[in-house]
Order: C-alpha cells, then structure tokens, then sequence
C-alpha cells in the first residue's frame, strides 16, 4: 500500500494553486477539467508526479464556499527550519496562524499556516 494523495475541496482554483505553488513551493503536476461533472483537479506536490504524495484540489464549478465541519485536523510538512519557513511563507502573502515554538506538552517545534479556504497546515521541524 502506498500513500497517494489528500483531496481539498476549493473555493477559488487559481488563488488555491499559486498558494501550493508559489508560497509552499510545490509543483502543478497536472490539472484536469471534466465538464460532464462540472469540476477541476489539480494535483501538486514536490515529487516528479501523481506517484508521489501530493495535495489535489478539488474545484466544483459554480460551489463558492464549504463548510468544514468539525471532523477535518490539518495537513503536515516536515521542514528544516521553521523560523525561516514562516518568515517566507509570510513574505509570500502567506498567513501563519500560529507562529514556531515547542508544541503544548512537548517539546517537538511546530508552526500552523492557513491556505486561502482556510484549511490548517501543520509545519514540524525535522
């Protein structure tokens, strides 16, 4: 078994992919309409391809907005170092909802950012 992908529903595509794209520094791998289904997916992520894990976006024409509901946590990014990650992603346009430091009842440094809809991504220091 292997590891695929995580699927997120958006609400602008091209305000989604610049995120993934230019303030996390993924890839566009592919991006697919299907009309007869009135949605978009656009797959990124750091590998060559779909084969590697990745994030896809999932864009259902004329659908402006979601409810996330109580059940979704966050999507995590091992990174080298955290204090300068957070300072790029800011300076990208960014949002850091929760700045680095040691985690609650730990000692494992972690940082949250948010993408446009929303959504939390956890960032861990490796």
């Amino acid at each position: 078994m292997k590891y695929l992908h995580t699927m997120i529903r958006v609400n602008d595509l091209d305000e989604s992919i610049k995120f993934y794209r230019d303030v996390l520094g993924m890839k566009l791998l592919s991006q697919t309409e299907y009309p007869s289904g009135e949605f978009t997916l656009a797959f990124l992520g750091y590998g060559d391809d779909k084969r590697d894990p990745c994030i896809e976006l999932t864009y259902n024409w004329g659908k402006s907005s979601y409810n996330h509901g109580d059940a979704y946590g966050h999507v995590a990014f091992g990174v080298q170092d955290i204090y300068k990650i957070c300072e790029e992603v800011k300076s990208r346009g960014g949002k850091v909802s929760r700045e680095p430091g040691p985690m609650k009842h730990g000692k494992t440094v972690i940082a949250f950012i948010e993408d446009p809809n929303g959504y939390k991504i956890e960032l861990i220091e490796l």
